[in-house]
């Protein structure tokens, strides 16, 4: 294994246990930790990776154990707002009071009080300007940006900002929660540089693979424990899947000693069996005193042999259960949906590029719809599929009215409906029992499809959407999907990439997220690549 090696830990938690008011747990007893360098925190939703940065940045406090950090802590969450209304982007940066105290010492103040309390505030820090300025273009923004508010930042200049200032701070320990949510493909690119310049410790929760591809390790949160691999996730899949054949193959090979030991039992008793009659036979010609001792010993033989059989069948029991916790549960999704297929002719949408020409969406293609964020990705899908008024002319048309919707905000009809009767909406002519059998290949099986939505977890409630839009009648012959890797964990996309396996019809897909596309076949081939610029047209771009 490829564990990484020991170092010393910038980061111990020592059986580490928060439970909330309610008196749900959250974490229990978890003793692991942190060392220099990158990590990826990786695990499924609801493992408590979110609440474990919450605890070692210290804004929650643990029912029971202790963090315990070489230095200060920063934490950049899943969700940042600028609190302060009068807050410039030096202030985001985190240098806004001394870049002041150095202008103001520039400036050749006369007052005597202002100048030693802009000494004080700068604290010999006479690069700030510079070091600021640097950061600033980092985040993509300019020197002049200094002083501009920061509520006029949009959501992924404000994440970039905030980043640089924590690099600029050169804090020992920084936590990130999910920084590449909604952030577009030219943002992106600027926080993975930044991430592999970083210095000191960094962990950051993810499921962006190509960010968790510039870890130096990853570390998994699964049922309670942490483990931590040395190396990049894609080298931690491969790990995982090499470890898991051994772990089947170790199943196969303990459940057949079962069955052999399982047999020997029964030869065993077969033996006895026979012998103990054997015995009453011959004890007829044997004197009384001759045929107890016999039957005693072979009463004493026969226990040695059950016993022994007995020891090896546990053993053997032992062995299969130990094998089999070994093996990981993760289900798979693998369906087959026939009747979204389109014939390779029909024309499904039609867009006016921005230069005068059609864009053409036909037959099975899958489309990537990209742009900077901002441009108005989201308003021009639920304008094609009538969900808003166009704002001017309208810009495309929709060629069927057999399309699946997946919306950023992931909503169904009634939260208190159960998820049976969720899907089957959608599908009234299917019987229970064929919706329950559909169901079973999104991994909704048994009580939890009598549930009602509003009690799933997030994996859960996800793969209900899916469904809803995956076993429509008519099925789909257009499916839509508007950012869907945003707010998944790294097993619901792999589970999503899976059903799009058995869908047959055309996608498009809204997301920045390439290592998704490329798994999807979104986006691959000429033309299927489509920008919205900020100005509202779309335009081919190059694959």
């Amino acid at each position: 294994m490829a564990f990484r090696p020991s170092a010393a830990p910038s980061v111990v938690l020592t059986r580490l246990t928060f439970a909330w008011p309610d008196g749900t747990v959250a974490l229990r007893d978890l003793t692991a930790s942190f060392t220099a360098g990158r990590t990826g925190l990786v695990g499924r939703n609801g493992a408590g990776k979110s609440t474990l940065l919450r605890l070692v940045a210290g804004e929650l406090t643990p029912t029971s154990g202790s963090v315990t950090t070489n230095g200060d802590v920063a934490y950049l969450p899943q969700h940042l707002t600028v609190r302060d209304e009068g807050a410039s982007v030096a202030d985001l940066l985190g240098v806004g009071a001394r870049l002041r105290a150095f202008r103001l010492i520039e400036s050749g103040t006369a007052d005597p009080d202002r100048l030693e309390a802009a000494f004080d505030a700068l604290a010999d820090d006479w690069e700030v300007e510079q070091r600021a300025a640097d950061a600033a273009r980092s985040a993509g923004l300019d020197a002049t940006d200094l002083d501009r508010p920061a509520r006029t930042l949009s959501g992924g200049e404000t994440i970039l900002a905030a980043l640089a200032g924590l690099r600029l701070a050169d804090t020992p320990v920084t936590f990130l929660d999910e920084p590449t949510n909604n952030l577009d493909r030219d943002a992106r690119a600027r926080l993975y540089a930044m991430v592999e310049s970083w210095r000191g410790t960094l962990v950051v929760v993810s499921h962006d693979r190509t960010l968790l591809d510039l870890m130096d390790s990853t570390a998994e949160l699964r049922e309670g424990s942490l483990e931590v691999y040395g190396g990049t996730y894609s080298a931690y899949e491969e790990h995982l899947a090499v470890q898991q054949e051994a772990a089947a193959r170790a199943v196969r090979t303990a459940e057949q000693r079962l069955r052999t030991e399982k047999r020997e039992r029964i030869e065993a008793e077969t033996k006895i069996a026979r012998s103990a009659k054997a015995g009453k036979k011959a004890a007829e010609n044997m004197p009384k005193i001759l045929v107890n001792a016999r039957k005693n010993a072979a009463e004493g033989t026969a226990g040695r042999t059950r016993a022994l059989a007995d020891d090896r069948l546990d053993k053997a029991r032992a062995a299969v259960e130990d094998a089999e916790s070994r093996v990981r549960d993760d289900d798979h999704i693998h369906v087959d949906l026939p009747g979204t297929e389109v014939p390779s002719g029909r024309r499904l949408l039609e867009l006016d590029g921005a230069d005068g020409r059609p864009i053409v969406l036909q037959g099975p293609e899958r489309v990537a719809l990209g742009g900077p964020n901002g441009a108005g990705k989201t308003t021009l899908i639920e304008e094609l599929l009538g969900l808003r008024p166009a704002s001017g002319e309208p810009r495309g048309r929709l060629l069927t009215d057999r399309v699946g919707y997946l919306a950023q905000r992931l909503t169904l009809p009634d939260d208190d409906a159960g998820v049976l009767e969720t899907v089957r909406s959608g599908a009234p002519a299917l019987t229970p029992g064929e919706v329950r059998n559909r169901l079973a290949r999104f991994l909704l099986r048994g009580a939890t499809v009598d549930r009602p939505v509003r009690t799933l977890s997030g994996g859960e409630r996800f793969r209900v959407a899916l469904a809803r839009v995956l076993l429509a009648d008519p099925p789909p012959q257009l499916l839509v999907l508007d950012e869907p890797t945003n707010n998944l964990d790294l097993a619901s996309v792999d589970q999503l990439a899976e059903a799009l396996d058995g869908y047959r019809g055309a996608l498009v897909v809204v997301s920045h997220d390439d290592a998704f596309l490329r798994r999807t076949g979104a986006g691959v081939e000429v033309g299927t690549r489509w920008e919205v610029e900020r100005g509202g047209g779309v335009r081919l771009a190059p694959v």
